[in-house]
């Protein structure tokens, strides 16, 4: 800090030498060279006033100005029918009416995909489909399954359920 200060006396040291300078080259021309003198001494003591205010107080790393002109990260929108999906799971899992019209529907075409895969047809009730399939994965998807009498009786619950992708995600 001393150092700079020096620096500064030195640059109103060298102003004060260029207005005497001034002063006996061109004598006649005194409130000009005053008026000058001024204005460098006044820009000087405001540069240091600025120096000095900036070792005080420094700068934030980033600018609330910086901040508001960077663009806006893009909003990451949820996938529409994974969220749809999820709410039928959860539906079915809980009520056995949901399970046969939402969830069941959803499960036989993913079944129908993964066995044509295979060369199976999952409508031809074969029992080798029945066997890839499973007891629990096949009484979802089989073709012929009635809607259950009692629209409010508890579905499969989430393990079953779980244990039931399970088993098709591994067809």
């Amino acid at each position: 800090m001393i150092r700079a200060g020096l620096t500064w006396v030195g640059f109103a040291v060298l102003a004060t030498v260029a207005l005497l300078a001034a002063h006996m080259i061109a004598p006649g021309r005194k409130d000009l060279e005053l008026d000058v003198y001024v204005l460098v001494l006044g820009g000087l003591g405001l540069i240091v006033l600025a120096s000095e205010i900036r070792r005080i107080a420094p700068p934030a790393a980033e600018s609330q100005l910086e901040a508001a002109l960077e663009p806006e990260p893009p909003e990451l929108r949820p996938i529409a029918e994974l969220h749809r999906l999820e709410r039928e799971l959860t539906m079915g899992a809980s009520r056995a009416f949901d399970t046969y019209a939402r969830l069941r529907p959803v499960l036989r075409e993913i079944a129908a995909a993964r066995l044509e895969r295979r060369g199976m047809s999952l409508d031809s009730g074969s029992p080798a489909v029945r066997e890839v399939l499973g007891d629990e994965l096949w009484d979802l998807t089989a073709p012929d399954r009635e809607p259950p009498a009692d629209r409010l009786a508890p579905g499969p619950g989430l393990e079953e359920l779980d244990r039931t992708i399970g088993r098709l995600e591994r067809l």
